[in-house]
């Protein structure tokens, strides 16, 4: 009843590739929306007139304002993805919490651009899902593979 995958089983240190997988394309996807949002601030700042105020929004802000938001938000998502790729604990916890500010950010940014806003939103939940289940998973394997490399 043995088969060549690998299941995750916190007794014997065993890491699952399904967690493993998870995990890099939630570190793939921080870093895409971190540029994508970084890209939608770059447009809001130098092109104040492409998105479309709406009135009587109670998160009413300038597009300029919207665009530094998204920018430096955008940022510090791509930076923690690039951290998680690399195996450190800081940026799951961090990668945590910017998604979970970044999707409540794109929540008020719905009125400005709602299909956008709304995709980066599902892609965020995701991440917070990936992390939280199998991040833990990403970071034994890495240290399995240091070890590995120092043995060698």
């Amino acid at each position: 009843m043995s088969d060549n995958v690998s299941r995750s089983n916190p007794a014997s240190g065993d890491v699952s590739g399904w967690a493993v997988g998870f995990t890099v394309f939630a570190a793939i996807m921080m870093i895409m929306v971190g540029v994508w949002q970084a890209l939608a601030g770059l447009v809001a700042i130098f092109e104040n007139e492409f998105y479309v105020q709406t009135r009587s929004y109670l998160y009413e802000f300038d597009a300029t304002t919207w665009g530094w938001i998204h920018l430096v938000l955008g940022l510090i998502v791509a930076f923690a993805g690039w951290g998680l790729l690399s195996g450190q604990t800081w940026a799951r916890i961090v990668g945590i919490t910017l998604a979970a500010l970044s999707a409540t950010a794109n929540f008020l940014f719905i009125p400005y651009y709602p299909f956008w806003s709304m995709l980066i939103i599902a892609v965020n939940i995701f991440v917070i899902w990936a992390l939280t289940a199998h991040g833990r998973q990403f970071k034994e394997l890495k240290q399995a593979q240091a070890e590995y490399e120092m043995r060698r």
